[in-house]
């Protein structure tokens, strides 16, 4: 015979222990999900590459050239500052020769007025050849065989001009020298001739203070002769003596 039995209320599941038991294993797997990741069992996800930012930099256009309606020419002209010309630089001054500083003189220098007065052309007599009274006078040959010519004075040297080159000691006597003329009624190249007394070097202080010298060249037929050798004696006196 069969029997049929009612189900009691012990024999059904209650809803609780139902939600309970589901939320215990929902944990429980959490868990060891949080575990495993933890470990690096399970690798976490990567996030998505972003494409990489690319900058392309590009020359800036150029202005294009602002037109002006006034003539090229007049822009050149305003734009032009003005210069004024550079100074011509002055040509050189020539150096002179310096006189010797030596002490001054004891005794005042005189020069022999009979020595000038002899080389005054003025006062030569006339040529026996009939040349005239223009012509120099003609006194002898220079070292190199031209025609030696008596001096002509434009003007006198001074006492401070030849006094810077006397030798100590100077005794009273002449230095003769022989001087080519130059243009300015200048002398060049001029040679030592003569001293008297002999050994007194007063040529040598002719020869060294003749670039002061101011001679007239010689002269033929009224013509000056500029490059020709010309005698030049200056006659040296203490005063008094």
């Amino acid at each position: 015979m069969l029997s049929y039995r009612l189900p009691s209320d012990r024999d059904r599941t209650p809803l609780r222990r139902r939600l309970a038991g589901l939320c215990l294993t929902l944990g429980v797997n959490a868990l060891l999900l949080l575990i495993l990741l933890t470990l690096g069992v399970i690798p976490a996800p990567l996030p998505k590459a972003t494409p990489p930012l690319i900058v392309d930099l590009l020359p800036s256009p150029e202005p294009a050239p602002s037109r002006s309606t006034s003539h090229p020419q007049t822009n050149q002209a305003k734009q032009a500052t003005p210069r004024r010309p550079a100074p011509k630089p002055l040509p050189p001054v020539p150096d002179r020769p310096k006189l010797p500083s030596r002490n001054p003189l004891p005794m005042l220098l005189q020069m022999s007025a009979a020595d000038f007065a002899a080389s005054d052309i003025g006062k030569l007599p006339k040529s026996s050849d009939g040349s005239g009274a223009s012509d120099s006078q003609v006194v002898g040959r220079a070292p190199n065989g031209e025609v030696l010519y008596a001096a002509e004075w434009a003007r006198h040297p001074t006492d401070a001009e030849l006094s810077g080159y006397l030798p100590a000691n100077w005794p009273n006597g002449y230095g003769l020298v022989a001087c080519k003329t130059i243009a300015d009624n200048r002398v060049d190249d001029c040679i030592e001739l003569e001293n008297d007394p002999p050994g007194s070097h007063l040529a040598r202080a002719v020869r060294e203070a003749a670039w002061q010298f101011r001679v007239r060249p010689p002269r033929k037929n009224g013509k000056p002769l500029i490059g020709e050798w010309v005698r030049i004696r200056i006659d040296y006196y203490h005063a008094g003596g």
